[in-house]
């Protein structure tokens, strides 16, 4: 209140030039102690100790969560809650101080306020108790993670040890490398820190190109484009991708002999956000594209050939869109009778039985297609971002990111299909039995009905849209097999995704749980990448689209049999 009473007196002041500079000389002094008050230090720790870099950043924790319970459990409690006068150190205070503030707080101790000088610890140790403090403020919904900057990302990855399997990271991604990940192989919970490694996406090195498996090549169809993210082929062959970050629907047709589309357009402007796409009623003869933008499904006039909509959009359905996971996408059962939507968490692990904001997300939701009837499909599953229809079984498939903040192997994301009131496990479960300990104790009865996925894929890879390969171009043996893109990792010390995956499927399109890497090459170094894989469709003479909304392109993968 002091603050604002001087700004008031300042402005109805109608005194003297020597008044006012008095006046303007308390308000100066009531900032600074404001801006102070704003952004305190920790404990009064200098300057010097704020700038002090980690050495051990982002590195295991085990021997830090054993020093901790050996010297800070008896204060703070064993998650680090604090009691009574003691401090929280899994949120508020501790977890906004710098590693370097903690550091030099748990060296000098405040004896005043019973916090004992831990100076005699080796200071590997010290960082250690750091490290393990970051996973207890990961384990809290909302609280800061350990963050790393591009140069620290660089360090980290180029001076972390080689992953143990079945875990890799982008250092050892490269086409035809094979992985298979069980639930056996999964860590405990909160067994490394829970790394904040957001990508810097910078322009392509000159050097720099997609690597495919021998026989294939990478043309570049387009490029200059927005954000383009999912891809789907019309039945005309025509190709409409869906421009998230403008509320577009773009549409390319043809390639050329030189690779690149025969005509270009915009289908359609105006859209909040707009994810997936889709053609009803399904078959060679649509009559509508359906759009799922992040608050509404709605649809088009269409008829094949058509680059522009013939008509306004029709309102559908009304979708849960408060926060969170904003993509939609949307696919038609083979009778087209039912209209099934994807609609991802408002959060990381939210309880849905105490957020609102929860209700009918981490669903796939089914509709008629006219938008009535709505009911839950499955639930339980953080965000499908991407669906398809198998053409053998006629069943929904989906490719799902996970939850975070578990550590650098934990939650791994999936591709699995989906079955009719089907329970996946989020938030309180995840990969069969494994309950989430930020849940502890919380639905036991759905301990034993959680589906364990097809296909576990690498931890934080944000598996994004995937599709069927129904072309006659590449071999026999990728009839049926599953393409999808990996958008790549954030949550990761070491970063890992930012490729094309293939998952190979058996004579009845059952999968074995393994998959393949199948384009990569988009990781500069630890700390950035050129290149983030989005989208994936087949074209009709057999190759591959994939838009990539790092270096806002369309690629295109065709098979030529020999060697690049």
């Amino acid at each position: 209140m002091q603050l604002q009473e001087a700004k008031i007196a300042v402005k109805k002041s109608k005194y003297t030039r020597k008044h006012m500079l008095a006046a303007w000389a308390v308000l100066s002094l009531l900032l600074s102690v404001s801006s102070l008050a704003q952004n305190p230090t920790f404990h009064n720790a200098p300057a010097s100790a704020k700038l002090e870099k980690n050495p051990m950043q982002g590195q295991q924790t085990q021997e830090g969560k054993a020093a901790f319970q050996q010297r800070c459990v008896a204060c703070h409690g064993p998650n680090g809650e604090g009691s009574g006068n003691i401090p929280s150190l899994a949120s508020e205070k501790a977890q906004g101080a710098s590693d370097g503030e903690l550091f030099w707080y748990i060296t000098k101790g405040d004896v005043n306020n019973g916090m004992p000088s831990w100076a005699s610890l080796p200071e590997e140790q010290r960082w250690q108790i750091i490290n393990y403090i970051r996973v207890l403020g990961a384990s809290k919904p909302g609280s800061p993670r350990v963050a790393l900057s591009s140069d620290e990302a660089v360090s980290v990855g180029a001076n972390s040890p080689p992953p143990k399997a079945p875990f890799t990271d982008y250092r050892f991604e490269k086409p035809g490398a094979t992985r298979k990940i069980t639930p056996a192989d999964l860590p405990a919970p909160l067994e490394t820190t829970s790394a904040g490694n957001a990508p810097q996406v910078v322009p392509r090195p000159d050097n720099a190109w997609p690597e495919v498996p021998a026989g294939f090549k990478v043309e570049l169809y387009a490029s200059g484009l927005n954000q383009p993210r999912l891809i789907r082929t019309a039945p005309n062959g025509d190709f409409f991708v869906a421009e998230s970050q403008t509320g577009e629907i773009l549409v390319f047709r043809g390639i050329s002999a030189d690779g690149k589309p025969q005509l270009t357009g915009t289908f359609a402007t105006g859209l909040k956000r707009p994810f997936g796409i889709n053609f009803y009623p399904p078959g060679p003869d649509p009559q509508w594209i359906y759009v799922g933008n992040t608050d509404s499904v709605v649809r088009f006039p269409y008829k094949n050939g058509d680059v522009k909509a013939s008509g306004a959009s029709e309102h559908i359905a009304d979708l849960p869109s408060s926060s969170g996971h904003w993509t939609r996408d949307i696919q038609f059962t083979v009778d087209g009778k039912k209209m099934l939507v994807s609609v991802g968490s408002a959060s990381n692990i939210n309880d849905p039985d105490t957020t609102p904001e929860e209700k009918n997300r981490a669903d796939v939701l089914e509709f008629n297609p006219d938008g009535s009837g709505m009911r839950v499909y499955a639930y339980g599953i953080r965000n499908c971002v991407g669906m398809a229809v198998q053409p053998k079984t006629g069943a929904l498939w989906c490719s799902v990111n996970e939850r975070d903040g578990l550590g650098d192997n934990l939650v791994p994301d999936y591709i699995t299909h989906v079955q009719e009131g089907g329970f996946y496990g989020w938030p309180w479960w995840y990969m069969g039995k494994h309950q989430d300990p930020r849940h502890e104790g919380k639905h036991p009865e759905l301990k034993d009905k959680v589906i364990t996925p097809d296909v576990i894929l690498h931890p934080h890879n944000a598996s994004l849209e995937l599709t069927f390969y129904n072309g006659k171009q590449f071999p026999a043996e990728y009839q049926g097999d599953i393409f999808a893109a990996e958008h790549g990792s954030w949550n990761r010390s070491v970063r890992v995704g930012y490729e094309l995956i293939r998952v190979p499927l058996d004579k009845s399109g059952h999968a074995t749980g393994a998959y393949e890497d199948f384009m990569t090459g988009f990781v500069v170094d630890n700390g950035h990448v050129w290149g983030r894989p989005v989208g994936v469709t087949v074209a009709p003479d057999g190759s591959l689209l994939v838009t990539d909304d790092g270096s806002k392109s369309i690629w295109r993968i065709s098979y030529t049999g020999k060697s690049q």
